[in-house]
């Protein structure tokens, strides 16, 4: 391995991140999950009567760009022929801002996608259902038809609402006020999509499950008298949970989309859509479009992308003393939270000290962003500055977070897992409850095991160590939540019990390693495509990506002491793909929803590439 052409790199991914901090200390790219937020800001608009006509040309713009030869909109780059959700949402989008007529050929192309799919009676995501309901356009799913009195209710039968992830509850409870009320707004420009059901029905093909039948029976029983349907006090309680969980900036717990279903579900509560609590919503919503591009991005990534990009930078060499470094340090010491959250609920007696993905999040702590927080200004933290209290503050909340199964969660402690079909939705049973996984654990074992010098012969980071193994595949891998997916998975799985002590001659490391070298690219890199997340299995992309190589490399300089053959490769795979940087630069390296929301991070292609090509100059440059 050429250690200069190394050295030259690093060099050069540090002297681009130090040109784009912001004044503030932050980093700020753009969270780009493709073009689901652009249409429903545009329908959203249209809706609610505003004539921002600018934003909307933008928008729609971005979206026709992204448009394939054959009609379709897809989710990443490697999706078959397209993706149903993603089309029908960009064709009602592009209509309804009014720039296109559905006999435009690209119009008719993505109608006539559409229809090949099934029609729109088979989308299956929530997001694309309860857009389509709420603007007339379909019936609502009877599925969420769930009376308000089963969540808001001490007479409820037995569902909790904190059983469910914070950010499934944030989207569920503005969506069962919509559904609940069969709420409907048009508007007299708004276009008519009956064409894009192949019957005369406009219900949704996946309105079959078990819990439209036990909501219909819940509803034929003498329970009324228990549970009232749509009740006031119902109706409040469900009005006020969403209003409490507004951040600073206005959005929903700093989600745009929902923060979009909130403002449908106050306008369903009889609301005017230019009430104060409607603006403030809708202002909160366009704080999260993209500086450099016309998208709205989901939730901002400013508190990840500062902590990693800072860890990064301080270990390709950058000085603590450095101003970009105490800038970042400043700005992060800001973020942190002292604000009691619903994670408050399964601890109790934890006091608050975490950081959450976004600049403007107070109440949703997550313990990926908090430990890598907790890295960045490790080196400003001594007994005579203060610090020390911030620090020990979010070093004790990350460590109560931990699940009993011995795994550390995203969001919330212990969730409680619900039956796979409850709702029937794309990627449900992924986002309803937050339970351990594989990535997140790993980065902690990393981090306390590098950090703060913790081994596995404290018995709890060997329960720890022991859950990570019971989830390794039979090929050798390991299934990551947050990054796509086996690969990323496999880097920190193999990265964290490493550090805190396990053998490179462990078994289950050589049998990661082995299936890292199986799946190694001919060029040297690595790359998986987003297919494997909703599959559930490894699916090659045929091509090498800067961050997935990354990753992979990373497991292996942890578990081979001198450089291997397949080692270096990689690495020349990886400098060549940062060198010229083509479409797999911009890819999808990032989970959100499994089959429906993947995420193209630019700060991936500098944080991973940063940390193993500086790891590689440490190991093996002497």
């Amino acid at each position: 391995m050429d250690m200069n052409r190394i050295r030259a790199r690093i060099d050069g991914l540090t002297d681009e991140l130090l040109r784009q901090q912001s004044w503030d200390g932050a980093w700020r790219m753009c969270f780009d999950t493709g073009t689901m937020t652009d249409s429903h800001l545009i329908i959203l608009l249209r809706l609610l009567g505003r004539t921002d006509e600018h934003l909307i040309r933008l928008l729609a713009a971005r979206i026709a760009s992204k448009q394939e030869a054959n009609g379709a909109w897809k989710v990443y780059p490697d999706e078959s022929e397209g993706n149903l959700e993603a089309t029908a949402e960009a064709y009602f989008a592009l209509l309804y801002a009014g720039y296109y007529s559905e006999f435009d050929p690209r119009m008719v192309r993505a109608q006539q996608f559409i229809l090949l799919r099934g029609g729109l009676s088979e989308a299956r995501t929530l997001l694309t259902q309860v857009i389509f309901a709420a603007a007339g356009q379909a019936e609502w799913p009877r599925l969420l038809r769930i009376p308000l009195e089963a969540f808001f209710s001490d007479l409820g039968i037995g569902i909790d609402i904190f059983s469910l992830s914070g950010h499934s509850r944030v989207h569920l409870v503005p969506t069962l006020i919509m559904a609940n009320n069969q709420f409907v707004r048009k508007t007299f420009n708004m276009p008519d999509l009956s064409s894009l059901f192949t019957g005369s029905s406009r219900v949704f093909s996946n309105d079959s499950t078990w819990i439209s039948a036990l909501n219909a029976f819940i509803s034929s029983l003498p329970l009324a008298s228990l549970l009232p349907a749509n009740s006031k006090t119902a109706l409040e309680q469900a009005e006020r949970f969403m209003f409490e969980r507004l951040e600073p900036n206005g959005t929903l717990l700093t989600y745009s989309t929902a923060t979009m279903l909130m403002i449908l579900a106050l306008l369903s509560l009889g609301y005017s859509p230019v009430s104060p609590p409607v603006n403030r919503l809708l202002a909160g919503i366009l704080t999260l479009i993209c500086g450099d591009r016309p998208h709205l991005q989901v939730a901002s990534s400013e508190v990840w992308d500062t902590a990693m990009i800072a860890y990064a930078l301080r270990e390709a060499g950058l000085p603590s003393q450095h101003a970009a470094m105490e800038r970042a340090a400043a700005y992060l010491l800001e973020k942190q939270q002292d604000r009691v959250g619903d994670w408050a609920k399964r601890l109790p007696n934890t006091p608050p000290g975490g950081w959450g993905f976004s600049h403007v999040n107070t109440l949703y702590p997550d313990v990926d962003d908090s430990a890598a927080a907790l890295r960045a200004i490790r080196p400003y933290v001594s007994e005579t500055n203060g610090l020390k209290i911030n620090w020990q503050r979010g070093l004790n909340w990350v460590l109560a977070m931990r699940n009993d199964d011995g795994g550390w969660p995203a969001f919330e402690r212990n969730g409680q897992q619900l039956p796979a079909s409850f709702f029937a939705f794309e990627g449900s049973e992924d986002i309803s409850t937050d339970p351990s996984t594989v990535d997140i654990t790993g980065r902690m074992l990393s981090f306390l095991g590098k950090e703060l010098d913790m081994t596995i012969s404290q018995q709890w980071l060997g329960d720890s160590v022991r859950w990570v193994l019971s989830q390794q595949t039979r090929e050798g891998s390991w299934y990551g939540r947050w990054g796509i997916a086996y690969i990323h998975g496999t880097g920190a799985a193999v990265q964290g019990m490493i550090a805190v002590g396990v053998s490179t001659d462990h078994p289950a490391i050589k049998k990661g390693i082995k299936w890292l070298h199986e799946i190694q690219n001919e060029d040297g890199g690595w790359g998986e495509s987003c297919l494997s997340d909703k599959e559930k299995r490894y699916i090659p992309l045929h091509a090498s990506t800067p961050s997935q190589t990354a990753w992979a490399l990373d497991a292996l300089i942890a578990a081979h002491e001198k450089p291997t053959p397949a080692l270096q490769k990689g690495v020349d795979a990886l400098l060549l793909l940062l060198e010229r940087p083509d479409w797999t630069y911009s890819y999808p390296t990032g989970a959100g929803l499994p089959g429906s929301v993947y995420v193209n991070y630019p700060s991936n292609n500098y944080i991973w590439p940063l940390l193993t090509l500086t790891s590689v100059l440490k190991k093996y440059g002497s």
